[in-house]
């Protein structure tokens, strides 16, 4: 062979190995990133050849398969449209898939190896496949009334509610939001004009992928800190200074509307608590001590983590703290302190649950097609940031704050209602974050947080009724 075939052959073998290497590379090493990529939508359209299995909240299908008798034989089908949004996700065509229907996408598409013996049962019988379906642990009455209440005063917020004593998301609702039907029709050009309408406000889960300034929310943390060093008691007497000069800084703190909190003098930590005075709490964190108050946070979750639950949940955050001054700032929930409305429910949740925090967790169980259960989610205990003795020390505190306080509009006669509002200044051109987080005790125990960006009015006046609104809800089914 002469030198130039000799170069032509080694070109092509060269070539050749190239080739068998990328398709290698391609169907083993990416093939799971590829398949579960949601922009693929060349996969997305092979599965739409099978019954994707439901997504299911309190008995009912918030997302389901029905058969169609165009070229895809099935549509995706949200009854409960935006409402469960946040949930469910979408299942599109031409965007791929979001939150659960991303995140338990192996088990509804029917992918997920624990359901190998099905497929094997079917290949046998001739059955078509399909999906299993995944139960979650969502309340239908107190997801309706979370999302209605903040619909009503068309607010972009969100409302996260547990079981204090699982760690269970009953409601996880989230506005301005959209219709996933729409996103998930068989017409991609119909899909895109609905795409282009939406802002990202209304596709973004402010529950978990938004954090903000807690404001006076905050508050719990730091009583906790102050509660747990033995030190102090409910009836302890803390300094509440009309203005509070601010450490190597000219300025100086003063109270919402410049307010008085007990004419300067000092007053009971429960009393500073149950009208939010800030000039208190900024003293009482400088007292403790960075440590205290990040050591306090990061045990609540406020620790730049994250976690998922299935669903991703942003960190937390207490952000750097350089100096008293901004620890004073800190520590009434301003400066650089930021949380999700779920890490808001996580606080008052570890409070009415005896001082322990439960991972919150969606989904109950998955099940085959055939209704076996293939899957169940077991409580786990997330962290214990405050003694039983300090958890009852603050349902005092934080009962006191809705019976008498800033938090009167989250009352319900007849119930145990412990909770903490929050203004939180966030921009001087923008109207403040309003929140509320609280719990309602008893035998069904609920714990709610209610966030509205820019609300215009404070945590107390907003905020807590919306609150109140989903722990009836939730109480009113279960008969308490």
């Amino acid at each position: 062979m002469n030198a130039p075939l000799r170069r032509v052959a080694i070109s092509v073998l060269v070539l050749f190995t190239l080739l068998i290497l990328n398709v290698n590379y391609i169907q083993v090493v990416r093939a799971d990133k590829l398949r579960q990529d949601p922009g693929n939508t060349r996969v997305l359209a092979e599965e739409y050849g099978r019954a994707r299995g439901s997504i299911i909240a309190g008995g009912t299908q918030i997302a389901e398969s029905v058969p169609t008798k165009d070229s895809l034989k099935y549509l995706r089908r949200y009854p409960g449209g935006a409402t469960y949004a946040p949930i469910t996700g979408y299942y599109s065509l031409v965007y791929g898939n979001t939150a659960l229907e991303r995140a338990e996408n192996d088990v509804l598409s029917g992918n997920d190896p624990k359901l190998f013996v099905r497929h094997l049962a079917d290949l046998f019988t001739g059955r078509d496949p399909s999906g299993g379906d995944v139960v979650t642990t969502v309340d239908r009455k107190a997801q309706e009334a979370a999302t209605a209440g903040l619909q009503a005063g068309s607010a972009t917020g969100a409302v996260v509610a547990l079981d204090p004593s699982t760690g269970a998301v009953l409601a996880l609702a989230s506005t301005p939001g959209y219709d996933p039907n729409q996103l998930s029709s068989h017409d991609p050009k119909a899909i895109r004009a609905y795409r282009a309408k939406l802002s990202d406000a209304q596709l973004d889960n402010q529950a978990i992928n938004e954090r903000y300034s807690p404001g006076s929310v905050f508050k719990v943390i730091v009583s906790a800190a102050a509660l747990s060093t033995g030190k102090y008691t409910p009836a302890t007497k803390i300094p509440a200074p009309d203005r509070l000069p601010l450490p190597n800084s000219s300025k100086k703190l003063e109270n919402f509307n410049g307010e008085s909190c007990n004419g300067g003098a000092d007053q009971s930590l429960i009393a500073a608590l149950t009208i939010s005075c800030n000039t208190a709490f900024a003293q009482l964190g400088m007292t403790l001590g960075e440590d205290k108050i990040r050591s306090m946070a990061a045990a609540f979750g406020i620790d730049d983590s994250g976690f998922t639950m299935p669903l991703k949940v942003v960190p937390s955050t207490l952000g750097q703290i350089q100096g008293q001054a901004e620890l004073a700032i800190s520590s009434i929930g301003q400066q650089d302190v930021q949380i999700t409305p779920i890490q808001g429910a996580m606080i008052a949740a570890a409070v009415a649950n005896d001082g322990k925090l439960m991972r919150p967790y969606l989904v109950d169980k998955v099940r085959a097609p055939d209704l076996t259960v293939i899957d169940q989610t077991d409580p786990e205990v997330m962290s214990r940031p405050i003694t039983s003795q300090v958890a009852a020390e603050l349902t005092t505190m934080m009962t006191s704050v809705v019976d008498h306080g800033t938090g009167r509009k989250a009352q319900i006669p007849g119930v145990q209602v412990g909770g903490k509002t929050g203004t939180a200044q966030t921009d001087p051109e923008a109207q403040d974050n309003s929140w509320f987080v609280g719990f309602a005790t008893g035998a069904h125990p609920i714990a709610v947080a209610v966030f509205i960006k820019h609300g215009g009015a404070t945590g107390g006046d907003i905020s807590a009724p919306i609150a109140r609104q989903v722990m009836q809800a939730y109480l009113s089914e279960q008969g308490g």
